[in-house]
């Protein structure tokens, strides 16, 4: 499918996925405005670099927190790409660290949206951190599907915070496209591993690497869940 003469947003574009994305949608021929919270950043060189960058791309400095951050990267657009929420294993500050940018985030850029008429989709970016994390057992024969949802509680208890952030972002993004009438689409990816375009290790990435480093104790923590069974069910390439 050609994109040629339309505009979308990716946010967070210096993450793993985003970075694919934006590669993807250059090749594809989409003009692509991109946030990132500086686009001074030698971090980012990588989006510099890609084929079409220097004609189609388009990096705007946004902040999660802050309201209408993101209004000057969505007008115009079409298609609306929210990727940017943070990953880290553990916090002292939850709230501030997780809770807050993902679900205040998420919030601010479908304000944003509803505020322009071109926007006809928005796809967010959710995780599987949203999806199975609610106490029920996760054995072989167990089908996880549209009825599975992270219990916050449950997330809150285990102090699975960065869990807990995914699931109420997502309850927040399905609530508000159905009080403003957005076309939202979310997605959930569990690992995501493959050829890295930046510089630095993404999370999922860092976690195979540790693995062959023989560090594989506190990654898989996070998961809470037998590395064989997870990578089979839940492992995603791009």
């Amino acid at each position: 499918m050609s994109g040629e003469g339309k505009l979308v947003c990716v946010t967070g574009a210096s993450g793993y996925i985003a970075s694919w994305l934006v590669k993807l949608l250059l090749e594809r021929g989409y003009t692509v405005k991109a946030t990132v919270r500086d686009p001074d950043d030698p971090k980012i060189k990588h989006l510099h670099e890609l084929d079409g960058a220097k004609e189609r791309l388009h990096l705007l400095k946004a902040n999660l927190l802050e309201e209408g951050s993101f209004d000057s990267a969505v007008d115009g657009c079409e298609g609306v790409f929210h990727t940017a929420s943070p990953v880290f294993v553990s916090t002292n500050d939850p709230q501030a660290d997780f809770i807050d940018p993902a679900v205040k985030g998420t919030l601010n850029v479908l304000s944003s949206c509803i505020k322009v008429q071109s926007v006809k989709r928005v796809v967010v970016t959710a995780s599987l951190a949203s999806i199975v994390f609610n106490g029920k057992p996760l054995t072989p024969d167990v089908v996880v599907d549209e009825i599975w949802f992270s219990d916050p509680a449950f997330c809150k208890e285990s102090k699975y915070w960065y869990h807990l952030s995914k699931t109420l972002a997502e309850e927040a993004a399905w609530r508000f496209a159905k009080e403003n009438g957005i076309d939202l689409i979310t997605l959930h990816p569990g690992l995501v591993i493959g050829p890295l375009l930046q510089s630095s290790l993404n999370f999922s990435v860092e976690v195979i690497s540790n693995l062959f480093n023989g560090n594989n104790q506190q990654p898989f923590k996070y998961y809470d869940y037998d590395l064989s069974l997870f990578l089979r069910k839940f492992l995603i390439y791009p």
